[in-house]
């Protein structure tokens, strides 16, 4: 069967998204794109923290007045996953820190010490209680699951599609991807890295013919506070985001079977650091890409000419 390239923008997750898809005819692929943007608003509503309705805000508060909560599935899944993480990293990846990013969220002015020490007696997976079914939270955390729930969310929708029997294309939710298959004729994907120097051009495109591609950097989102940048991406050990470290990465790209997997891989390099990070990358053995502060750029995805189109 002929099939052509479909397009569809849409708002997730807290930024803008697209989905790709070969199909035989354009409702077919609206079938695809309704399937897919109804999965990432599915998990948009069920684990965003800026809902006060979502799941796991609703998860919080019963928690804080029962002192546990019994949790579905899925959530248990993405809690393994995260305790996994959380081990591995030896607490650099802690999706207890909410109350660390909300300090520094938009912050017009350096936190005071006292503030960074109340939010870090606030945080650390080592101080909650989970069995793998129930859940037991401190008196005055919060969760932030952003650092997983789009990857996954980018993940889900892929199955979804390919259930619904599309082959060729992929999902991009603010950057985070995952690519069903190559296009029809074997081609990959050509995917642009995001300059962190200069986001008004890509700094090189990957190529890419099925799975996940993650980035993380202090480009995006940040806080500048008496001329000086600090990005959102905070050291839970610390207090203080790790651009402020004097070796740092300022972006990283990594390419795994597995959106959630490169997103996990490629903000635990940015937590630890230019040294350590690039050391994590390289004993990854993924496909990675990574830009320091000096702009020095190092890595094992090869860089392809950028193409219009994809």
């Amino acid at each position: 069967m002929t099939t052509q390239l479909f397009g569809h923008q849409f708002s997730g997750m807290g930024c803008p998204c697209e989905l790709r898809l070969y199909a035989g005819s354009a409702e077919q692929a609206g079938r695809g794109f309704e399937l897919a943007e109804a999965e990432v608003d599915r998990l948009d509503r069920k684990y965003s923290h800026y809902r006060d309705d979502s799941l796991l805000s609703t998860m919080q508060r019963q928690a804080a007045r029962t002192g546990g909560v019994v949790v579905d599935s899925e959530t248990a899944a993405l809690l393994n996953y995260a305790d996994t993480q959380f081990r591995v990293s030896e607490g650099l990846f802690d999706i207890t820190a909410r109350s660390l990013s909300a300090l520094w969220d938009r912050a017009r002015s350096l936190p005071a010490d006292e503030q960074i020490s109340n939010a870090l007696d606030k945080t650390g997976w080592n101080q909650v209680r989970w069995d793998g079914t129930n859940l037991e939270i401190p008196t005055g955390m919060s969760f932030d699951l952003g650092g997983i729930v789009k990857e996954y969310a980018a993940d889900r929708a892929a199955v979804i599609l390919k259930e619904a029997g599309f082959e060729s294309g992929y999902v991009d939710l603010g950057g985070d991807l995952h690519v069903l298959g190559p296009h029809p004729d074997g081609r990959p994907w050509q995917v642009g890295i995001r300059n962190p120097i200069d986001k008004g051009s890509p700094l090189a495109a990957v190529e890419v013919r099925s799975g996940g591609l993650a980035s993380s950097g202090d480009y995006e989102r940040f806080s500048e506070i008496n001329g000086r940048r600090y990005g959102h991406i905070i050291n839970p050990r610390t207090g203080w985001p790790v651009s402020v470290a004097a070796e740092s990465l300022a972006s990283v790209s990594a390419v795994a079977p597995s959106c959630l997997l490169a997103g996990s891989v490629t903000t635990l390099a940015m937590l630890a650091g230019a040294k350590q990070g690039i050391s994590l990358l390289e004993e990854s053995g993924l496909s990675w890409f990574a830009v320091a502060a000096d702009h020095s750029v190092s890595g094992t995805l090869a860089p392809s000419k950028l193409q219009t189109g994809a």
